[in-house]
Parts: structure tokens; C-alpha cells; sequence
């Protein structure tokens, strides 16, 4: 009775015990519930009849370039001796990957200056592709086209998405019926964008490989047989480990953040309130986790590049 007395008179934890019970039961109600999520594992034409590499993918990443460039100059537009919150935020965020930076390239050292604009640029580019796709209106708002192309695509999607959920594995996309396809969808979720981010990458690695130690850093992958049969051996693995980067930077990323989506909207579909609040922000660290991943990898391959393989002993 105690605790009933003193919860009757806490009118805030009785006002949000209320709303959150509210909130649930309105979960269940047929009005409230959220449509069957559209899930495709590959970045959809936004043209039906139109080029096809015209895709919400690429639509999304054109976005995001703009919304980077607009925040540079608006940093760099209205710098000041007393910095305003912006400013802060800017100057706080580069002078922690530059000092990131000198910690795995060396302080002070040529490659600190030389790597540093590739890997925040990696850096804020994943960030913003990881978190763009959380925002209202992605997924959910499109242009529907004739369902006779995309019946298959969106059947597999379906049932990826509602593999375990019969209730909802049931609303297949039927050929003939109009389908839905977001105008936009997260870059970091199209597989196109994190290869190719995975082939820059790996390219600058070599590059900057080449540019320190000349045409020897090559004999690192490949050695004379007849000469070093040992290290002819090791030399091709090394080869394999280096193409094999390519793969594991492009499906991590892709597949971490094509995977939150996916939970987001059945978990969206299933309990329309409060439920998808708390992956929302499972999400925020995942997208940053992820975008932090892919720069340090990025910076320790760009550093482990320009170090000769015989200074490793």
C-alpha cells in the first residue's frame, strides 16, 4: 500500500507509467500498426523506365556530399576567436582525429599531414551515410512502380525481412501490384557505396606504400620461390590478406547497417511505439562504432603500408 500511496502521488513516474501503457496497447490496435516494411537487399532504380544506375542509393550519397560540403563552409563561413557551439563541435571533432591520427602515424611524422584528410574525410563520410538512414521519411517515402519488374526482388526482400514472422511474411508484393520504392536509402546500406569506398581504401594503401618505399614494397607480396621458398609462401597469403580487404571492408560495413534497418522496420511493424526507440538508439552507437572501425582500419593499413616489411624484424 506503501509503494501504491507513493506512486499515486508521484505524478511524474504515474504520468510516464501511464503514457508508456497507453503507447503499448496502442501498438496492437490495427489503426496504429506501421505497414509492412519494404526491405530489397540491393539499391533500387528510382526511375522505372530510366537509367538504372539512377538509384536511391546513389541519390542518398549525392545527399550526403552536399550535407558535408554545406557543414564545411558553414564552419569555416563563420569562424571566430570565441567559437559558438558549431565552431566547437568542428574544432573538437578534428582536433580528436588529429590526434588520433598522430597516435597510429606517428606525432608529428609526414604521414600524420599525409593520411590525416583521407580518414576524416572517411570518417565523417560514413558517419553521416550510417545516420542519415535513421531519419523520418527514408524507407517510407517513394515512387511506386508497376510490380511486374520488381515482384521478385520484392518477394525475396519480404521474405528476408520476415523470416520467423508468418503474420507478416503473408503481404507479399503480388505481380501487377504497384511497389513501392523508397526515394532515398542509407549509402552505407547499398553495397555499391561501401565497395567502392573498400576499393579507395585499399588503392590510397598501395599508393602510399609505393610513394614511401618505392617498388620494393611490392616484395612483400611476391618473392622468388627458387630463393626463399618460405617466404614465397608468406608472400602470397600477405597477397591474399590484401585483396581479401576489400571484401571484409565493404560487407562490414554494409552489412551492419543493412541489418539495423531491417530491425528497425520489422521492430517498427511489430510494436509501433516505444519498442523501436530503444534500437534507434542501439543504432546511433552502431553508426558510429562503425564509421570509427572503417578510419582506423583505414589509418593502420595506410601506416603499416609505408613501413618497410624488413623493419617488421
Amino acid at each position: 500500500m506503501n509503494l501504491l500511496r507513493a506512486f499515486l502521488s508521484n505524478s511524474r513516474l504515474r504520468n510516464a507509467t501511464i503514457g508508456i501503457i497507453v503507447l503499448l496497447v496502442l501498438s496492437v490496435v490495427p489503426f496504429f500498426k506501421a505497414p509492412p516494411p519494404h526491405v530489397e537487399l540491393a539499391a533500387e532504380a528510382l526511375l522505372e523506365h530510366g537509367p538504372k544506375w539512377f538509384t536511391n542509393g546513389l541519390l542518398t550519397t549525392l545527399l550526403v556530399d552536399l550535407i558535408i560540403i554545406l557543414m564545411a563552409v558553414f564552419a569555416v563561413s563563420r569562424m571566430k576567436e570565441v567559437p559558438g557551439a558549431w565552431q566547437n563541435i568542428v574544432e573538437m571533432l578534428v582536433e580528436g582525429m588529429w590526434n588520433l591520427t598522430q597516435s597510429i602515424a606517428g606525432h608529428g611524422s609526414a604521414n600524420s599531414r599525409k593520411f590525416f584528410p583521407w580518414v576524416i574525410t572517411i570518417f565523417i563520410f560514413v558517419l553521416v551515410s550510417n545516420y542519415i538512414g535513421l531519419l523520418p521519411g527514408f524507407g517510407s517515402i517513394g515512387i511506386y512502380h508497376s510490380g511486374a519488374e520488381s515482384h521478385a526482388q520484392a518477394e525475396l526482400g519480404n521474405r528476408l525481412a520476415m523470416a520467423g514472422a508468418e503474420s507478416v511474411a503473408a503481404a507479399p508484393a503480388e505481380e501487377g501490384k504497384p511497389v513501392l520504392v523508397p526515394l532515398f536509402r542509407s549509402p552505407s546500406a547499398d553495397l555499391n557505396m561501401t565497395l567502392a569506398l573498400a576499393l579507395i581504401s585499399v588503392f590510397m594503401t598501395q599508393f602510399f606504400g609505393v610513394q614511401a618505399l618505392g617498388l620494393r614494397y611490392f616484395t612483400k607480396f611476391f618473392k622468388n620461390p627458387f630463393k626463399d621458398g618460405m617466404g614465397a609462401v608468406v608472400a602470397f597469403f600477405e597477397l591474399i590478406a590484401e585483396i581479401s580487404k576489400i571484401i571484409s571492408f565493404s560487407f562490414r560495413l554494409f552489412g551492419n547497417i543493412f541489418a539495423g534497418e531491417v530491425v528497425l522496420l520489422v521492430m517498427a511493424f511489430l510494436v509501433t511505439f516505444l519498442l523501436p526507440s530503444i534500437f534507434y538508439g542501439l543504432e546511433l552507437f552502431i553508426g558510429f562504432i562503425q564509421a570509427l572501425v572503417f578510419m582506423l582500419l583505414t589509418l593502420a593499413f595506410f601506416t603499416m603500408a609505408t613501413v618497410s616489411h624488413d623493419d617488421h624484424h
